[in-house]
Parts: structure tokens; sequence; C-alpha cells
């Protein structure tokens, strides 16, 4: 490398995204939306048409010793189609390109598909391309999901106000802790062909939601029968620290949550126990939970507190940008969330 070289970790990923975000410049009216959001939108007629790229590289999104192909071809669906729900979408279509190797046996690529289209009908989505390319670096997925949105109730991550209430579906915390468990085994069976994995008792929950997890589509049929459009949405793919601060970042606000707020399932809690790690932490700072965290006008919280499902859960609320992003503890003790990025 010579001295007018620079590494990309200077920047970061999110630095490098923001740095082409400020360089692009649409040149088409249709062009509404596209990087530093989940999806790209592209105006039609009365409604807006959602683009989104998922890339799942083996040694960094996941690893063959532990993950079925079955369940990864369903994740890397459910993944991309999570970023069209960020949007308020409906996701409709979808194409994958595989990068295969040659330790990829035809097997093992019909596995993957037969999960990867598991998931499309489980979702109503249409596989509408398939194709694969020779890869020297091992198995490398990549989805294109195309979905369509009414202009009326299209989200970004761009327009929360101070005082908008902060939800988050599902739990979080537990796709980490699976993952924790999976890399534990993995370590410990390490040249032991006869030893079987041993996770533990009833830690089954924690192990799917890493292996196969599933889209929140529950949450958008939730809004739209209560005629509610989020001030702003986001994938919680990154940890809630992370989807917090992209929120405020581009709303321009700052947050406040509540630390007894977070919802953590109770076996992340117990897995948590078990491998000594703070289950706060993995909530904060953890992935691949695909959970969806939005925001609400406060002026709609009557509307929704004795219909919000047990699945949904408010945990704080917008601020003004300067008040930055904290948590609240138990003991009323405010601490700075901290970003956590590649």
């Amino acid at each position: 490398m010579n001295q007018t070289e620079t590494p990309h970790s200077k920047k970061g990923i999110l630095g490098l995204t923001e740095y082409y975000a400020e360089k692009i410049k649409f040149k088409h009216q249709s062009s509404v939306s596209g990087i530093c959001d989940d999806a790209a939108a592209i105006a039609e007629n009365d409604r807006y048409r959602l683009f989104s790229n998922i890339l799942f590289l083996e040694g960094i999104n996941f690893d063959l010793t532990y993950s079925p192909f079955k369940h990864l071809g369903y994740k890397a669906v459910v993944a991309a189609i999570s970023d069209i729900l960020a949007m308020n979408g409906t996701p409709e279509q979808l194409s994958i390109v595989l990068g295969i190797s040659k330790k990829i046996m035809t097997e093992y690529i019909e596995e993957l598909m037969e999960g990867a289209l598991s998931a499309c009908s489980k979702y109503e989505i249409d596989m509408i391309d398939f194709s694969a390319v020779p890869s020297l670096t091992g198995l490398t997925i990549s989805v294109s999901t195309i979905g369509v949105v009414e202009k009326s109730i299209y989200v970004t991550r761009k327009n929360g106000k101070p005082t908008d209430l902060i939800c988050v579906s599902g739990d979080l915390g537990s796709a980490l802790m699976g993952l924790y468990l999976l890399v534990r085994e993995k370590r410990v069976l390490t040249g032991n062909k006869v030893v079987e994995p041993d996770f533990g008792i009833n830690n089954d929950y924690v192990i799917e939601r890493q292996l196969k997890p599933e889209a929140k589509k529950y949450v958008i049929n939730f809004l739209k029968e209560m005629g509610l459009v989020p001030t702003s949405m986001i994938s919680v793919k990154n940890g809630l620290a992370a989807a917090l601060w992209d929120i405020c970042r581009a709303s321009g606000t700052g947050c406040r949550i509540y630390e007894k707020k977070i919802p953590l399932h109770q076996n992340t809690l117990k897995v948590a126990h078990e491998l000594n790690y703070n289950p706060l932490i993995a909530a904060l700072n953890g992935g691949e939970d695909y959970e969806l965290l939005f925001t609400l006008s406060l002026s709609e919280h009557e509307k929704i507190i004795s219909q919000l499902p047990e699945n949904i859960n408010i945990i704080g609320f917008l601020t003004e940008p300067e008040k930055s992003c904290r948590m609240i503890t138990g003991n009323d003790e405010e601490f700075d969330i901290k970003e956590i990025r590649l």
C-alpha cells in the first residue's frame, strides 16, 4: 500500500455509505430514495416500487459448519424481505444469485433453494429469477427483492420528530445468543468426531432465532389494521443501538430509551447467564434479530395503548438532537448509547 492509499476501515462501512450518499445525485424524478434507507424507492403512479439487495458471504455472514443449507436459504430470503417491510411495504418478487465454489455439492444447492422457496411460499413471494456463477472463495448468496407500497403509507428513516414514541417488535439479542452457543460448540467439537454438540436444555429458541429467523410481517398488518403510519422505521439487523442511531441521524433527533422496556426473551436471559454475557449488550449490539423498530406520533398513544399486541413494545421516545441517544437505567441513571459498527 502506498502512502496515498486509505484503508476502508478509516471510514468504516457506515462512513462509506454516507460518503457515496452525498456524492450520488438523482437525474430522474422517479428516483425517490435509495442509499441510507433499507430499500430504494421509485415512483410508480400512486405508489412506490421498492428494491433491496442483501449479500451473504461465507465466513462473514454464515459458517457452514453449523448452518444447515435449508435454513441458510430460508434466512437469506427473510433478511431480504425485512428491508421491504421496513419501508412499510409488501414484498412481491425476488431473485437469487449464488456464487458457488467446487466444494458445494449439487445436493447442498438443492437444500439451500428448498429453504429459499419455503420462505417464498410462506410470505407469498414470487421467485422470478435464479442464477449461479463460479466462486473461488466459498459460497455467496445475493438476494434482490422487489416490493410495493402506497405513497400515503410510505415510510423511511427520515421523518421522526421529538416526542415520537419508539416501538420495537418481538425481542432482541436472542440471535446473538444463539450464535454464541453455535460458536461454543464448534470450538468444543473441533477435531472431535465422536461427541455430539450440547446446546444445553431448552435452548432451541435462540438457536432457531439465529439459524432460521422469521420476517415481521405481522407488524405491517397491525399498522394497516389500526390505520397507523409510522413517522420512521428500520429493520434491526445490527443491534438496537445501531438502529436507533440510524433513525436519529436520518431524522435529526436524539432519543431516550428505558432499560426496563427493552424486550428480552426468557431463553435469551438463560443463555446469557450460562455464557456469562450481559443480555442487555446482546440486545444493543447484537445482530440478525430482523425485528422492526419504528416511531409513532405521541398523539397516537391513546389509540394504540389498549390495542398494542404483546409482541410490540414501546421502549422510549425521540428527543431534540442536542440530547443525543441515551438509555435510562432501572436506577434512573442515563448512559450514552454507543454505536458499534464494522
